[in-house]
């Protein structure tokens, strides 16, 4: 912790590597306040460590000072230098060769066609290391048309006296250039997603220099030179100014301070409002309004001047005081899609403050009448509390029973026990511990079922008409009057909160609307996770979902289930709202003379036009050579394999396959040698190779394709049967096909990667036991599919398992979440072959695993869920369960194919993890 906090106050620290570089890639970039202590600060470095609150209240007023003295020296914000660190963090990280954690990983294909974008499809950006975060904030500043126009439109100093006159300077200039070209790409590229790297890397540069410490993509103006201008068009789109008015011990002050992104603290609040409200006001404010000096401090914040684009930073990190490490906040936090900041400007201060102090008064009495009613539904002096209308209705049902005359002792036969034993009961003046021993444990999969002939409730044993008439007149009169006041205290609740909601609807105070852009998402924890961001289309009126290079239409309710919180291990940490009254900041550009609206190319300035015209032929040159070869390829292979197949089938359809090097897969004519096809078929086939137009390189092989050609055509039609010939080869793609799945399932496996081996594997098994079912060389070896799909089960049963035990609630459920989906899921496939022993052996020690913590103690809520999921585990149905299709294969050549198997086989071997002892 203390080399933690020094990096975060010493100035020219260095970069934490490996595991740091994660946290504070993470860690940093929602600017925690009191986790970035402030990295201008020399002294005062506060101990985190301890339980003492008041140092963290010192650690949070000391970053709040140390940013303010430092935008007032530089011009950047804490936001601004939180976000310089995770860069710095995220390079380092790189550098490193740290893997990502996300588990989505891809990398670009070299096929450039599947890199060809989309038409009317936004681009994407590349993650280049770490980098989806950069990703979510560029492509929301990149939405904004209004910054993007005034990104594309800048110009550099064209005069020597305008020139940068320090390195600060100098490097704004050439990041400005490479931020003018990213942009232009993602306007009117050709491509999928584009490379940001060099942006990335000119950043890199730029923390070599001491003086250069801090970047903000939140807030560009930082790096933008205007010139002459006397205005920063980026601090006018993103930085508003509010009044602080307060009272320091008894003193009253007003000052006036610029905001950019402001922070807004997540835990302990429901909605947007409750964050703002508890923003707004810090610390004993009743000073304020009264003429008595006292030593209480506090202060308001009042908006005078709102940005056009306004963002809040959702802080969704606090210090673990007993781990010692920052925790993420996954809290459900709800925000509208329209915003009205009408009640926190300065000019509606007195009638806000009227507001405040009614639903203050109101919150008041709704904490009264939330308390009566809690005592109406949860009744009862002991632990267990119920609601006092059940209580009398049960008291009801009793003295209503019919009454019994016997102990309910003497219904029982105490003579003959279940399993043919006897026993006694104990008497009733034995000790406790003595009856304690006999009380019978609670197992959910054995317990005998209940007498059909015992009573279903207790019943009083001596109870008269009168007695009856009395008790039954008061218990539903009381039971009146309570229904009653329930429903009378949840009226005037309702009422209450209705009013809250109210308190600002009045058209007054909905003058100042703003309008949700942009919210930028995180998954994971604290040490790690994913970022993307979900975009407001207003022209599409359309949700749009910017995930690194993957841009998705999206809806509402998809970012409310994955922006809110509370549903899964995401949340929203940044929200960007545009002021609803200014259409420019989003509004296309049309053409001054046509009138029509420019799009693509014709948005940029003719400089940015050329590079971008350069980099599409570039990309339109390279997926011509991308065909050309494959062309090429393709007519080589086909040249190569129908000459070698002539004087070597015969060879190779005559020796048995060794498991590294399958003839088979070389040519169709040894698949089907190997299987005994017709003669007719096998030669009609190797004519076809010889006839193929693609092998007319030069007049040898020009003869040899005329004479193929001339012996096609001496070939009457009743003497190949076309459907079988079809037949033979579709079962050769289907071999081709097999091998596929098995060898990525197989390089799957050996990577440790066993949920994506194990749908792999399971399409290789069905495949192949078809091809086997026509002939015993029409697939590969059933047992080696058999095992590996085998030893995948029971390695995701056995992690499971693990997770299950760790009893925390995320780690459970994933466990869980394994078995019920892909585990359970697969055991009827190997049920269903009761010949394969080994399989049903697996199935048993799988069960066995999961039935042994029936006899342990474990949590209710573990128990709940171990009872729950059990019965699926032990149902013993062979109704094989629907998968869903099959993962798409990727194309191979021969060659690759059978380079690849090869590999695969002969990893096997070495990883001395053989199938059955081979």
């Amino acid at each position: 912790i203390s080399e933690a906090v020094a990096f975060l106050t010493e100035k020219n620290a260095k970069v934490p590597q490996q595991d740091e570089a994660t946290y504070y890639q993470t860690a940093q970039i929602t600017n925690d306040r009191y986790i970035s202590v402030g990295s201008q600060a020399d002294t005062n470095v506060i101990d985190l460590t301890g339980d003492d609150k008041d140092d963290l209240q010192r650690a949070i007023a000391l970053s709040l000072e140390e940013s303010n003295r430092a935008f007032r020296e530089t011009g950047i914000t804490d936001e601004e230098q939180a976000i310089s660190r995770v860069l710095e963090a995220s390079i380092a990280e790189n550098k490193a060769s740290l893997k990502r954690t996300h588990t989505e990983v891809w990398s670009d294909s070299p096929n450039p066609h599947d890199r060809k974008r989309q038409e009317n499809c936004p681009v994407g950006l590349k993650n280049v290391g770490n980098t989806c975060w950069f990703s979510a904030v560029i492509q929301s500043l990149f939405n904004l048309l209004e910054f993007q126009r005034l990104v594309l439109h800048y110009s550099p100093p064209a005069r020597m006296q305008d020139l940068p006159r320090n390195q600060k300077e100098h490097r704004n200039l050439p990041f400005m250039q490479e931020l003018r070209h990213l942009f232009s790409l993602l306007v009117g590229s050709k491509r999928k997603y584009v490379d940001p790297s060099r942006a990335v890397e000119i950043l890199k540069d730029a923390f070599k220099s001491s003086e250069s410490q801090q970047v903000s993509f939140c807030h560009l103006h930082t790096i933008i030179e205007w010139g002459e201008k006397p205005k920063n068009p980026m601090v006018d789109l993103f930085y508003g100014r509010f009044l602080a008015v307060g009272v320091l011990e008894g003193k009253k002050f007003e000052n006036t301070e610029m905001f950019g992104q402001y922070p807004l603290q997540v835990n302990g609040f429901k909605d947007l409002h409750e964050c703002l409200e508890a923003a707004m006001i810090e610390g004993e404010i009743e000073s304020l309004h009264s003429t008595e000096n006292s030593a209480k401090s506090g202060q308001e914040h009042w908006f005078t001047e709102l940005p056009p684009v306004l963002t809040f930073e959702l802080s969704r990190f606090e210090f673990n005081q007993t781990l010692g490490r920052p925790e993420k906040i996954h809290n459900k936090l709800e925000f509208p899609s329209m915003l009205y900041m009408d009640r926190y400007m300065d000019r509606n201060r007195d009638i806000t403050r009227i507001k405040r102090e009614e639903i203050r008064r109101l919150k008041e009495h709704l904490t009264i009448l939330q308390q009566r009613l809690e005592r109406y539904l949860s009744y009862g002096s002991g632990p267990k509390r119920f609601p006092l209308a059940d209580v009398l209705q049960y008291a009801m049902e009793f003295a209503s029973s019919k009454p019994v005359c016997t102990s309910p002792l003497e219904d029982v036969d105490t003579t003959a026990l279940p399993g043919g034993t006897t026993a006694q009961l104990p008497p009733p003046h034995r000790g406790a511990a003595q009856q304690q021993q006999r009380v019978s444990i609670h197992k959910p999969f054995t317990q005998s079922r209940v007498p059909p002939d015992l009573p279903m409730h207790p019943a009083p044993r001596h109870i008269t008409e009168e007695e009856l008439r009395v008790l039954e007149g008061c218990l539903h009169r009381w039971r009146s009057e309570v229904e009653n006041d329930t429903r009378d205290l949840q009226a005037s609740i309702s009422r209450i909160h209705r009013t809250i909601e109210l308190m600002y609807s009045d058209k007054s105070m909905m003058q100042v609307p703003y309008r949700l852009h942009a919210v930028l998402v995180h998954e994971g924890q604290a040490n790690a996770g994913h970022y993307w961001a979900y975009i407001f289309d207003p022209h599409q009126q359309q949700w749009m979902k910017y995930n690194d290079i993957s841009v998705t239409k999206s809806s509402w309710e998809e970012l409310v289930r994955d922006s809110f919180g509370g549903y899964r291990n995401a949340s929203a940490y940044c929200l960007m709202y545009i002021d609803d009254k200014k259409p420019f900041l989003i509004e296309e550009e049309f053409d001054k003379e046509t009138g029509q609206m420019l799009s693509g190319l014709d948005k940029l300035p003719p400089d940015l036009k050329e590079y971008v015209e350069a980099d599409n032929k570039l990309f339109v040159r390279e997926m011509e050579e991308w065909d050309t070869l494959q062309a090429r390829k393709l007519q080589q292979e086909k040249l190569a394999l129908a000459a070698a197949s002539v004087a070597h089938d015969l060879e190779f359809a005559q020796e048995d396959t060794p498991p590294e090097r399958d003839y088979r897969l070389q040519h169709v004519i040894v698949y089907f040698i190997h299987n005994q096809a017709p003669k007719k078929i096998v030669e009609r086939t190797l004519l076809m190779q010889f006839a193929d137009r693609n092998l007319g390189f030069d007049e040898r092989c020009k003869s040899i394709m005329k004479v193929a050609r001339a012996k096609l055509e001496l070939i009457k039609p009743d003497e190949v049967n076309m459907e079988e010939y079809e037949m033979w080869h579709q079962d050769y793609r289907k071999f081709r096909d097999t091998t596929v799945f098995l060898l990525i399932g197989l390089e799957l496996f050996l990577k440790k990667s066993y949920v994506e081996a194990l749908m792999y594997l399971i399409f290789a098994y069905q495949y192949n036991k078809e091809l086997l079912a026509k002939g015993p060389y029409r697939g590969h070896d059933e047992e080696l599919i058999a095992h590996y799909r085998r030893e995948c089960l029971l390695k995701l049963n056995e992690h499971a398992a693990v997770l299950f035990e760790t009893g925390e609630e995320t780690e459970v459920n994933a466990g869980l979440s394994i078995m019920n989906e892909l585990v359970v899921a697969c055991i009827p496939l190997l049920l269903v072959d009761e010949m394969e022993e080994k399989d049903m052996v697996a199935v048993e020690d799988m069960r066995n695993r999961w039935c042994s913590y029936l006899g342990q103690e474990m949590e209710p809520n573990l128990q709940e869920k171990l009872t729950d999921f059990l019965p699926k585990l032990l149902d013993c149905s062979t109704e094989i369960k629907s998968f869903h299709d099959p993962p798409k294969l990727p194309s191979y050549s021969t060659l690759e194919l059978c380079e690849r198997y090869g590999q695969v086989m002969t990893s096997l071997t070495l990883s001395r993890t053989p199938a059955d002892g081979r």
